[in-house]
Parts: structure tokens; sequence; C-alpha cells
């Protein structure tokens, strides 16, 4: 299963600050979230890309804003993960203020992907970050990544004690539970992801199936031996 957009996803550069973004037109969509909340996972899982965005067993490890061009209008950012990174101070501080100005003057900026592990609470930084858009008035949806770590009951459980939290404190954002190892939640997040990006799947896709289905109702029609009229 795969996206006809999001496949096409590949790298165009990488940049430590606003004025090295690409041409602030179209639309992006960021990724934010704890260095080990499974970003660089989700983010090869959502476009069918083993490599995309590289998994490292070192957290903290990307520190620049990287860009992945789906189409002439549309784009992924993936953002320095937070949380363990192990850097030099006056380079994290440099990173962060770059970070910060990114997400409040990028124009094209449509929403925001925040991923927090579902068998943690929301961190200090996670509910930063949720007060911090709303304020600028920026929507983000929650994936609660590794939901396959935990019974479905209670992965639905975190989920919903997360949505009545936001349902009360923060209303421009929502979330789902999702699952890169087993690609649970993954219609959820394209679907998010279209709405953001301003993009209708072909609707051939959608007849494709539709003939795939009589095709297959036809040949049980022929198989019972009974002529239709």
């Amino acid at each position: 299963m795969q996206h006809p957009l999001y496949q096409k996803a590949t790298y165009l550069k990488s940049v430590p600050t606003l004025a090295l973004c690409p041409e602030d037109i179209g639309y992006e969509v960021c990724f934010a979230g704890r260095s080990n909340a499974g970003k660089s996972s989700a983010l090869n899982v959502i476009t069918s890309q083993r490599g995309l965005a590289r998994i490292s067993k070192t957290p903290g490890r990307t520190q620049l804003i990287n860009f992945f061009e789906c189409d002439e209008e549309r784009r992924l950012v993936d953002l320095p993960g937070y949380g363990f990174a192990k850097v030099n101070i006056k380079i994290k501080k440099a990173w962060e203020a770059g970070l910060s100005e990114y997400i409040e003057k990028r124009d094209c900026l449509k929403g925001l992907i925040l991923l927090m592990d579902c068998r943690m609470p929301p961190t200090d930084i996670d509910l930063t970050m949720l007060d911090w858009t709303l304020d600028i008035g920026l929507p983000i949806h929650v994936l609660l990544t590794k939901s396959d770590k935990l019974k479905k009951g209670a992965a639905q459980s975190q989920l919903l004690a997360l949505q009545k939290m936001l349902k009360e404190d923060y209303p421009h954002a929502s979330a789902q539970l999702f699952s890169s190892l087993k690609r649970d939640g993954l219609n959820k997040v394209w679907n998010k992801l279209d709405e953001w990006m301003a993009y209708e799947r072909p609707v051939v896709e959608k007849n494709f199936k539709q003939k795939e289905a009589k095709v297959s109702t036809n040949k049980k029609k022929k198989s019972n031996g009974i002529r239709q009229f």
C-alpha cells in the first residue's frame, strides 16, 4: 500500500536556518518529536521508502531542517529531534533558534505532525510544543507511535486520555495511534497530510478498485452454473 504523492518524496536539502530554506511557496508539513519517538521510521513508512529519513542509533543526531519534495508545490520537512541531543551548547542554541524561526515565520507551513511514544505520558517539551503552536495558530496532529508495543486496550486508553486533554486544552490538535512496524494508522495520517497539503488522491484509484470488485463478482456468478439475465 503506497500513497501516490508521498511515495514520490525525494531529498531536497538540509539547512540550519530559515534564510537557507527553499522558497516560501506551496505547502509544507513538518515532523517533530522526542529523539526516540520513532520520527524517522514514521516518515519512511508514510513515504513507503525504507531509507528516506535516516534512522540513527544515536538519538538527537539530526541537527538540521531536512526538506523532502513530493511535487513542485508540496514538501515534507523533518525537524531536529529533541530531548536527548548530546551536542555543544552553543550549537544547540543556534539550532533551536533556527527551528523556532522556521516554525513561527514559514508561511507555507500548514501543519505539524508531533510524534510521541504511546507508552509514555507527554513530556514537558511535548507540552511546550503544544502551547507554542496554540499561541501561533499552527495545527498539530499527534502520532502516538509504537502502538504495537502495547495491548490494544491499553493503547486505546492512552489515546482516549490524550484526546481528552487535547479537547480541553489544545483545540488546535488531534491525535491517533500509529505503528511503523505494523503500518497501523497509515491511512489516517495520509488523510491528515492530504487535508493540509490540499491534495486529492486520484479518482482513478477508486475506479480501479470498483472495476476489480465487478470482475470478482462476475467470476463468482459464472462459477455457480446459473445463467444470469
